[in-house]
Parts: C-alpha cells; sequence; structure tokens
C-alpha cells in the first residue's frame, strides 16, 4: 500500500530504518559472516562464549573473542571479499602454501 501524504512516507521510511536497526542488532548465529569493527576483520562465527561471540578468520586460523556490540553483519561487497579471501587461501592449501 502506497503512503499517502509526506508524514506516511517518512514514517514509513523511519519503520524501515528500525527494522534494519534491529536486524543488524540480532545476535548472529554460528556461521554467519560479520565484520568485528573493533579489529576491523572480517570473520564467521564459530559460536558464543559468556558474554562473547567467538568469531573465526575468513582464510582459517585461530579464533577470536569479539564483543557482541562491535560485531555486525557483513556487506555484500565484504561478503566478495570474504569469498575472494578464502577462495585464495584454499587454493594455497592445495598448491603447497603459496599464498600471495
Amino acid at each position: 500500500m502506497a503512503p499517502k501524504n509526506v508524514q506516511d512516507a517518512t514514517d514509513t521510511e523511519a519503520a524501515v530504518d528500525a527494522l534494519k536497526t534491529a536486524l543488524n542488532r540480532e545476535e548472529p548465529t554460528a556461521g554467519s559472516l560479520v565484520v568485528d569493527t573493533a579489529r576491523d576483520l572480517l570473520g564467521y562465527v564459530m559460536g558464543h562464549e559468556g558474554p562473547y561471540v567467538q568469531l573465526r578468520p575468513v582464510a582459517g586460523g585461530r579464533e577470536w573473542d569479539a564483543d557482541p556490540a562491535q560485531v555486525r553483519r557483513a556487506t555484500d561487497e565484504e561478503r566478495l571479499r570474504a569469498v575472494t579471501d578464502r577462495t585464495r587461501a584454499m587454493n594455497s592449501f592445495s598448491s603447497g602454501g603459496i599464498f600471495r
């Protein structure tokens, strides 16, 4: 249903913004690709331990604990970067460990 006036349109935009904010604040589930904004690193959610979210680097490696308030969903651009980084890492492992 289309907004009837400017105020309805503004209310609709505010509701959409509120929903987007709420979705970004949801606790990420295991396997989700997220960004730890405190470290500016992409990682996959491995689980939750106490008050922290446990993340693992996209290309593999040691997990780290992140403050859930500092974690947000990855954007489409960041997802593409993650696929590229992961592919490079997997190719490196299959070629004897040369990672460029």
